[in-house]
């Protein structure tokens, strides 16, 4: 290890994900001051920053640049206001905690988000979300620095979010206030429950993987038997239409539980077996309906 004025960097360092493979960082560091961040933006303007390791795949390569995780303390905490309906989150703090700490204090507004894995940062740079809602729906203002280590605040509107997308992607997060709602704590727990028993019901939800790979697509045109031009189609069932369940590269498949899933085997699954079969499955996909699937899934790779 090496020191970054006050911040430690590890050498060679395994990043965690949730497929369980690939490469690792050259570099790591773990910042517990927004000071210390700006150290680590200044050693290398492109660092990358790691959440949950729920929604990325990192290349057997690994990465060369600097990779930051806000795991610690000062960046996973969360301060709730019952009675105004706030919370401010650090941009480490996990979002399934924070989901049933709201349904325990009766807070409404992040139910809906029940067993999606993640980071507040990371949910909120993806606008992650799901058929039961999306984080946008309760982010008030979003703080943050700036490549140059300036810092800023947003508003909800200021950001502009949209379908798996917040324009956030160069911004480093540092922590996001939240506006929810008090409501019956019963209720809460109700649909929290409805929504994780759907999930769990369709969704590969034991087995390695970082969740839905693909966006679900707007249609460019009609599709017969799919859907109407600018209609948002499923992309788990092009994936199924197109004949992709249950095929493999190496040790990665396409669920046959949902076909939006790569599942990864945690003994013969290699990062480049699932960027493989990604490509595979978009091909299909384009020669059977014309649709371009774009992944939801993020790839760290080692730059050229």
């Amino acid at each position: 290890m090496t020191a970054l004025a006050d911040v430690v960097v590890a050498k060679d360092a395994p990043i965690p994900t949730w497929f369980g493979i690939g490469g690792g960082a050259d570099q790591m560091a773990k910042p517990h001051t927004v000071e210390q961040l700006k150290q680590c933006l200044a050693m290398d303007p492109g660092l990358l920053v790691l959440g949950d390791g729920a929604n990325l795949l990192v290349d057997d390569g690994g990465v060369g640049n600097l990779v930051v995780s806000l795991s610690a303390p000062s960046f996973a905490g969360a301060k709730w206001d019952r009675e105004a309906g706030t919370v401010v989150a650090g941009a480490g703090a996990n979002l399934p905690k924070m989901v049933t700490e709201s349904v325990r204090l009766g807070l409404g507004g992040l139910e809906g988000l029940g067993g999606i894995p993640a980071t507040i940062g990371g949910a909120v740079r993806m606008n992650a979300g799901g058929t039961f809602g999306q984080i946008a729906d309760v982010v008030w203002r979003v703080h943050g620095l700036r490549r140059d280590g300036s810092e800023f605040p947003l508003t909800r509107k200021q950001i502009g979010f949209s379908y798996r997308h917040s324009g956030l992607d160069d911004a480093i997060i540092t922590h996001v206030e939240l506006a929810l709602f008090p409501t019956d704590p019963a209720a809460l727990r109700t649909r929290h429950k409805d929504v994780m028993a759907c999930k769990a019901k369709s969704q590969p939800m034991g087995e390695r993987s970082a969740g839905c790979v693909f966006k679900n697509p707007t249609l460019a045109e009609d599709l017969k038997d799919i859907g109407a031009k600018g209609a948002r189609v499923s992309a788990g069932m092009l994936i199924d239409k197109a004949g992709c369940k249950g095929t493999s590269v190496g040790g990665a498949s396409v669920s046959q539980r949902h076909g939006n899933f790569i599942v990864a085997d945690m003994k013969t699954a290699t990062a480049r077996h699932v960027i493989d079969l990604m490509d595979q499955v978009k091909r299909r996909v384009r020669e059977s309906f014309g649709v371009e699937l774009v992944p939801e899934v993020v790839v760290w790779r080692r730059s050229a």
